[in-house]
């Protein structure tokens, strides 16, 4: 039987959770891990229609690329909007899992994919997001205990980077400490400074792990009050946005063109169409606040959605240019890339990856 949490562990593979932004809705948002997955379905937004879709074709897991729960809410009651779409669903027995930022920043996903439909090549990669905030625990360890207590703390669920399992840092040093009336130590004597040989181990820790965490390493460790510290740390950030060369270089207006034809779409443009394009920044969604980001790649244009007057005014005046086809554009290839992910995943997938702008009549 393939479960929901299966299902999940699939694309999380493909697009480590842990590059996902924190204010993102990340993973399941409906229904039970353990549940059973016949149907998948994938799709752009659960709107109205793909909400009615999925339930029409009994479909088990709808993965959406965009959340359907931004935000914490209180109630859950029929009506209209995410809520009340989310009260359906749920009533229904669909469960919904999302990928969105982690799969922007992943490889082959929505940020690869935009740069490889629009014929970008030597793709580097910038855009910063900071994940939900994580922790690194440092303990210092004898020698002879260090596997041991890396493997408890791996087991409790440390030293998750990615899709890399097991990952710490070693560094040899000497720790002095002085036992007192009342200790009993493992290693030295009651009010004798004691000199020993240890390992300083380091390990990023979920800050919704810590307890569980500490609680292996107090197990573990062999001394009798084992020193450690925690800190919350900003690492192993996700980058969404891409940044290659045109090749052969092409006019502005040229280009815009190109954009339009291949997410088609019409774009907005600004900067003097006769320029010469041969770097060009792309960020699918919204992509307004990585103006300085993306003009410090050296890109002669800015490719991404929703743009406002006042950032596309600070582009120019960085001198980047911008093109924006709009939001639901730029992600629409990587949409499609999903799609085929989960077609390697399970044998039957309902295709709900209709377009998600709201600005034109479906």
């Amino acid at each position: 039987m393939t479960t929901v949490a299966a299902v999940l562990a699939e694309f999380n593979a493909r697009a480590p959770g842990d590059k996902a932004a924190a204010w993102d809705g990340h993973g399941l948002q409906i229904g039970d891990p353990s549940a059973e997955v016949v149907r998948l379905a994938v799709c752009h937004e659960v709107t109205d229609r793909v909400a009615s879709l999925a339930i029409e074709a009994a479909v088990d897991l709808v993965i959406s690329y965009h959340p359907l729960l931004f935000r914490p809410i209180t109630r859950l009651v029929a009506g209209p909007g995410a809520t009340g779409r989310a009260y359906r669903l749920a009533l229904a027995k669909v469960g919904v899992g999302i990928v969105h930022t982690a799969w922007d920043a992943a490889v082959g996903g929505t940020a690869d994919a935009l740069a490889t439909a629009l014929g970008l090549t030597s793709v580097t990669k910038f855009g910063l997001v900071d994940p939900a905030p994580r922790t690194k625990l440092v303990t210092f360890v004898p020698p002879a205990a260090v596997e041991s207590v890396a493997r408890a703390l791996t087991d409790a669920g440390a030293g998750q980077i990615g899709n890399y399992r097991g990952c710490s840092f070693r560094s040899e040093g000497i720790g002095t400490f002085i036992p007192g009336p009342g200790a009993q130590p493992v290693i030295g004597r009651i009010g004798v400074v004691s000199e020993e040989s240890e390992v300083r181990l380091e390990v990023l820790v979920p800050q919704a792990l810590e307890g569980r965490v500490v609680a292996a390493l107090l197990r573990s460790h062999p001394y009798e009050e084992p020193p450690f510290d925690l800190n919350e740390v900003r690492a192993n950030l996700g980058l969404i946005g891409r940044v290659g060369s045109l090749q052969p270089a092409r006019s502005l207006q040229d280009f815009s063109n190109h954009v339009e034809g291949a997410l088609d779409a019409p774009t907005r443009c600004s900067g003097i169409r006769n320029q010469s394009v041969r770097r060009v920044a792309v960020l699918p969604g919204s992509g307004g606040s990585f103006i300085e980001e993306a003009a410090a790649t050296e890109a002669d244009v800015y490719v991404t959605g929703d743009l406002s007057h006042h950032q596309t005014r600070a582009a120019l005046d960085l001198g980047m240019s911008t093109i924006d086809p709009g939001h639901a554009a730029t992600e629409r290839p990587g949409v499609i890339q999903l799609m085929s992910v989960a077609r390697t995943i399970m044998p039957e997938v309902v295709d709900l990856t209709e377009d998600a702008t709201p600005w034109k009549e479906n």
